[in-house]
């Protein structure tokens, strides 16, 4: 594996097989939960309280609904960011590869973002649906399989940069 990943096709094979994986997850979650246990309707699912709920929210905005809006306008230009921030870090991955677990996290974010993404062409906005509470503290936030996959792959990127190279 570490002979296929020294060509540029075999890591971006492993982004892709990655952020290919994490698509699915997240899509068939999202399928799976808001349509055939139709939280769309019901709006709530108490599935082990308070540590996992599930409550159905559709985010127009980025995180935690931040430049919500429902206009057309803010719906495209938050696809149109999200595909400039995979364009931009497959682009990146290219000119300065990360190591292995780099490459994988690179795939978490490409994956969960283009996950996110087919939620707005589709919805017009996010289907998030998790909610986690714990120790006394309520969670007024939903999310999804999407934004872990996000959040674990912008921090894996921090975390694995690859191999500083000489001048």
């Amino acid at each position: 594996m570490q002979k296929n990943l020294q060509t540029t096709g075999g890591m971006m094979r492993l982004v892709w097989t990655v952020a290919g994986a994490i698509f699915v997850l997240d899509q068939l979650s999202k399928i799976w939960v808001v349509h055939v246990m139709d939280l769309a309707t019901r709006l709530y699912i108490d599935v082990l309280p308070p540590l996992l709920n599930f409550r159905m929210a559709w985010n127009y905005g980025i995180n935690f609904g931040l430049l919500a809006g429902d206009a057309p306008a803010t719906r495209w230009i938050l696809i149109s960011v999200a595909l400039g921030i995979v364009l931009f870090v497959t682009i990146w991955l290219r000119r300065d590869p990360p190591g292995r677990m780099g490459l994988i996290s690179a795939g978490f974010l490409i994956g969960g973002a283009l996950g996110n993404v087919v939620d707005r062409v589709l919805y017009g906005a996010v289907a998030d649906f998790l909610n986690m509470s714990c120790c006394g503290f309520e969670n007024p936030f939903a999310f999804n399989v999407a934004d872990i996959a996000i959040f674990i792959g912008a921090f894996g990127l921090v975390v694995f940069p690859g191999e500083k190279k000489g001048p």
